[in-house]
Formats: C-alpha cells, structure tokens, sequence
C-alpha cells in the first residue's frame, strides 16, 4: 500500500507530468493506493472538487486515525519545531498518518523531508 499528499492530487488532477502524478496514477491503477484521513479532509474541501471526483475518491481504502495519534502527531511536530524545522499542522497529521501504518507517502512537498529521520517513508 501507499499513500499520496494533496501535493500529488493536485499535480495529478491538473495534468501536470511529474513524478509524483506518475506515481499516484500508477498507484490508482495497481489498486495499492490508501488515502490517510487528513489528506481525505483537504480533498473533500476543495471547491471545484466534482461529484464523480468525490466519488471516487471516497471509495479508496483509508488510513484510520489509530489511538494515540493526536498524542503521537503533537511530539512529533514538537521534536520538529524544536530541531527549527519547519512543521505545517497538516503535513504532521499526514506524516503522523502514515508513519502509524508504516505506508510510504507520494508527496512534492518538499516540507515532509523532515519527517523521514522519524519514520516517514517518502516515494
């Protein structure tokens, strides 16, 4: 299984040819694609989201929010704000996310490079 960051859904819903979009396509068609729940929540926020956009979206497999993440998700930006890294709410809720199930995370943000020396896999 793997995951993808917003990141990757918009380069991949704008057609843009990176290699994020190429693995998240890749991904959607090999059926081994998990969406973690915070990346669920900014899609299903997005204003020009369609309906058939929605729909599929909403049938691919979760990541669960587990016990303890918030506990897990608030040291882990911690240790990164305290190294004086940047540490975006969300990015942590997503790293925290996957790092939970031990699934690699599709992501051109480059932010999330922070959160490999705490378990985050990044494709």
């Amino acid at each position: 299984m793997i995951a993808a960051d917003t990141s990757a859904w918009v380069d991949y819903s704008k057609g843009v040819e990176s290699s994020c979009s190429k693995h998240l396509e890749a991904a959607i068609f090999d059926g081994s694609l998990t969406m973690p729940a915070p990346v669920l929540f900014e899609i299903l926020s997005a204003p020009g989201l369609t309906k058939e956009a929605e729909k599929s979206i909403l049938e691919l497999p979760r990541l669960e929010i587990t016990t303890g993440f918030w506990d897990r998700a608030g040291r882990l930006r911690r240790a990164i704000l305290k190294i004086g890294l940047k540490a975006r709410s969300m990015d942590c809720l997503i790293a925290q996310n996957c790092i939970d199930h031990g699934i690699g995370l599709i992501a051109s943000d480059r932010d999330f490079r922070h959160y490999l020396k705490f378990g985050l896999k990044i494709v």
